[in-house]
């Protein structure tokens, strides 16, 4: 195992768990809400978790470079990039919803090579370096073997982005296709997908920040994560994570 992949990885699940305390502990208390310019909501809660992220990396790797939600981008000479969501599900949070997680991916010469979730409220880590495998906690998980979408389970988060993009068709096309149906939005269908609790994870309207971390995760467990036309990439606003068997189908099904 790369030495300089580990130590950051290791640093990665310690700066995670340090920031979802932090932020769990305002979310157990009253604080105030701000609006960003595209009307999202953030907290200081978001913004100090971010924080405490990079003062850690900066002390321990200063050549690395960041990517966040709250504080943008950070350039670095390393190849090495840290994409940071401090609280993947903002929303959630605020209305005290205890299904939100700190991201953290970890990035190198442009690929994702490890990935940190970290649930406070539930005290439940997904995590995974390349080559390492993917856990939950200390156990090691996989996705599952479902071949057929009659039989497969799918995750996804609000119609309003399918209905925004214009693709409502296609979502309730897939949504008649498959077994059920939940909707288990942010990070969390997709570490469901990793473990083989669901079967599919489709999503629209993400950034970076909310995916960086669950890709590697789900690719470790043997799954498939790509933009709806099957390109691996955490650039865009459409995401697609299966576990592999039913991932081209889908993509047909996307693209049609």
């Amino acid at each position: 195992m790369n030495a300089d992949w580990r130590t950051r990885y290791d640093l990665a699940i310690d700066a995670a768990h340090r920031a979802g305390d932090l932020a769990r502990g305002y979310y157990e208390t009253t604080f105030e809400i701000e609006h960003k310019s595209d009307s999202s909501p953030v907290t200081i809660a978001d913004k100090s978790a971010e924080k405490l992220i990079r003062e850690a990396v900066s002390a321990a790797f200063p050549a690395d470079g960041f990517l966040g939600e709250e504080f943008g981008n950070q350039p670095g000479t390393s190849g090495f990039r840290w994409i940071i969501d401090p609280i993947d599900g903002t929303k959630s949070f605020i209305r005290h919803v205890p299904i939100w997680a700190t991201l953290i991916g970890l990035e190198y010469q442009g690929e994702q090579i490890g990935g940190v979730v970290y649930i406070p409220v539930f005290g439940m880590t997904y995590r995974a370096l390349r080559g390492d495998g993917a856990y939950h906690n200390e156990r090691r998980i996989r996705v599952s073997d479902v071949s057929t979408l009659a039989d497969a389970s799918l995750c996804y988060s609000s119609m309003g982005w399918f209905s925004r993009a214009g693709r409502e068709k296609v979502f309730h096309d897939l949504y008649g296709k498959t077994k059920r149906q939940r909707g288990h939005g942010d990070f969390y269908g997709f570490v469901l997908v990793a473990e083989g609790a669901a079967d599919i994870m489709l999503e629209h309207g993400v950034n970076p920040w909310d995916v960086a971390a669950t890709k590697p995760i789900v690719e470790e467990a043997g799954g498939a994560f790509t933009d709806w036309n099957g390109v691996p990439t955490i650039h865009t606003p459409d995401v697609l994570a299966t576990n592999g068997k039913l991932h081209s189908t889908v993509v047909e099904m996307l693209r049609g």
